[in-house]
């Protein structure tokens, strides 16, 4: 019984000093996230008001707009984040609502799968690609990075990405 209060103690006092991948945010809501594929930049907006910037690694191939599964390419255009994923293999993550319509047709056209499953998210894993640019198509930064943007951006948000 001394060591399941002992635990239980030692867990709320992690929890109360920030251990916890969960933040609380209550400044002004994002309202747009756009990355800069270019510039290695990611910036939440709250109407035309710069609220944070962030470094990211993108796709292994990162010029150009993602077209099919397996490019490696980032996806550029205007998106929704369409999902929050608290169980993400790269800590936390925010899904991105690639694939729209028009990029289903044109994989369609192409004969192609268009891919999908893009998100922001943590650092990489033990094992991935080094240097920059390593994810599959993804937007990658911090961990600690990754727990602050997803307090603050909601589902629904839009995204842009530019070349």
């Amino acid at each position: 019984m001394r060591l399941l209060v002992a635990i239980l103690l030692v867990f709320g006092l992690l929890m109360q000093a920030g251990c916890s991948k969960f933040r609380r945010y209550n400044g002004p809501e994002v309202t747009r996230v756009v990355v800069m594929k270019s510039e290695r930049k990611l910036y939440l907006f709250s109407e035309d008001a710069l609220l944070k910037s962030y470094d990211i690694d993108l796709g292994f191939a990162p010029e150009g707009h993602k077209t099919q599964e397996g490019d490696g390419r980032t996806p550029e255009g205007r998106y929704y984040i369409d999902r929050k994923n608290p169980n993400s293999a790269f800590h936390l993550s925010l899904g991105i609502s690639y694939p729209n319509e028009a990029d289903r047709a044109a994989a369609k056209e192409a004969g192609v799968s268009p891919g999908g499953d893009i998100f922001i998210h943590g650092a990489r894993r033990p094992g991935d690609k080094r240097g920059p640019d390593w994810t599959a198509g993804c937007i990658s930064v911090s961990n600690r990075e990754i727990e602050e943007i997803y307090s603050m951006v909601n589902v629904g948000t839009v995204i842009d990405l530019f070349p």
